[in-house]
C-alpha cells in the first residue's frame, strides 16, 4: 500500500500504465489496475502504483509471474492505537509497513483499501487499544446503528482510594446528565487495575466514572470490541478483519 514505488515525472507520450499491463498479462483495464495496486508491477524495476501513469515504449514493464488477483472486497483494518494519537494520525498508521506480521486474514494489501474509509467507536485520544476503520458498509452500519449493545472491555489504570462502595457503584448507581448509566461489569484486576466491560458507556466517561468513586484514571486501553479482541496485536501495528470475523 504504502511501499516504496515510483514517483518519477511521466514521461512524454507514452501510453497509461494500465493499458500496457492489460495488453501484456492479457486481462481486462480493471484487472490490470489492481494488479498495480496490490504491487504485483514494476517499471524499469521499481514498484509502480498509479494506473494512470505513462510509460514510454523503451520502459520495461514487469507483472510479477506469481501474482493471482483477490476478490475485490471492501476491508475493515484493526489496529492497535497508541496512547496520545488521534483519528487523523491513526489513519496515517494503515501503512504496509505496519501490517502485523501474524495476520492470518489471507488479504492482500491494496491502495484501494484506502478509499472511503470510515472510523468507529472512537477512543479518547489519550486512550490506546482496538482501534477500528472499515469501508465495508456492513460493518459500518453494525457499528454504528448497534453501538450502544455491543459490549467493549477495557482496563484502566487507576490510583488513589476507592469510596466505600465505590465498585458497586460503578457496576450499578451511577448518573450522567441525570440519567442512570447503564449497568456495567467492573472487577479489579490488581490492586491499580480494573477491567470494565460496558455497553451504551463510551470510553471517554470512563475517567468520569472512576472520579467519581475517588480513583484518577492513568491509562485507558480497550482491548475487545463484541467478538473481536485485540489480543497479541502490537501497538502501532494493524491486522484485516477475516472474512466470516464478526464483531
Amino acid at each position: 500500500m504504502n511501499a516504496p514505488v515510483s514517483r518519477s515525472p511521466l514521461p512524454e507520450g507514452g501510453e497509461r500504465l494500465a493499458k500496457r499491463v492489460a495488453a501484456q498479462v492479457p486481462c481486462s483495464r480493471r484487472e490490470a489496475e489492481q494488479y498495480i495496486a496490490e504491487g504485483f508491477v514494476k517499471v524499469d524495476g521499481q514498484r509502480a502504483d498509479l494506473p494512470q501513469m505513462r510509460v514510454r515504449p523503451d520502459q520495461r514493464v514487469d507483472i510479477d509471474p506469481q501474482a493471482q488477483l483477490q476478490t475485490a472486497l471492501p476491508v475493515t483494518f484493526l489496529l492497535h492505537k497508541p496512547a496520545g494519537v488521534g483519528a487523523q494520525a491513526a489513519a496515517a498508521l494503515l501503512t504496509e509497513a505496519a501490517q502485523w506480521g501474524e495476520d492470518t486474514s489471507g488479504i492482500r494489501p491494496s491502495r484501494t483499501h484506502l478509499l472511503g474509509l470510515k472510523p468507529l467507536l472512537a477512543l479518547p485520544d489519550p486512550a490506546s487499544g482496538l482501534y477500528v476503520v472499515s469501508q465495508d458498509f456492513r460493518v459500518v452500519r453494525k457499528l454504528t446503528e448497534d453501538a450502544g449493545v455491543i459490549e467493549h472491555e477495557l482496563v484502566a489504570e487507576v490510583r488513589g482510594e476507592i469510596a466505600p462502595n465505590g465498585l458497586a457503584r460503578l457496576c450499578h448507581g451511577l448518573r450522567w446528565d441525570g440519567q442512570p448509566l447503564p449497568p456495567a461489569r467492573v472487577s479489579w484486576q490488581s490492586e491499580t487495575r480494573l477491567r470494565f466491560a460496558v455497553k451504551g458507556i463510551a470510553p471517554e466517561w470512563i475517567e468520569w466514572m472512576c472520579a467519581q468513586v475517588g480513583l484518577e484514571l492513568l491509562a485507558l486501553r480497550r482491548i475487545r470490541i463484541g467478538r473481536i479482541a485485540m489480543a497479541g496485536l502490537p501497538v502501532g501495528q494493524w491486522r484485516y478483519l477475516p472474512v466470516g470475523e464478526r464483531f
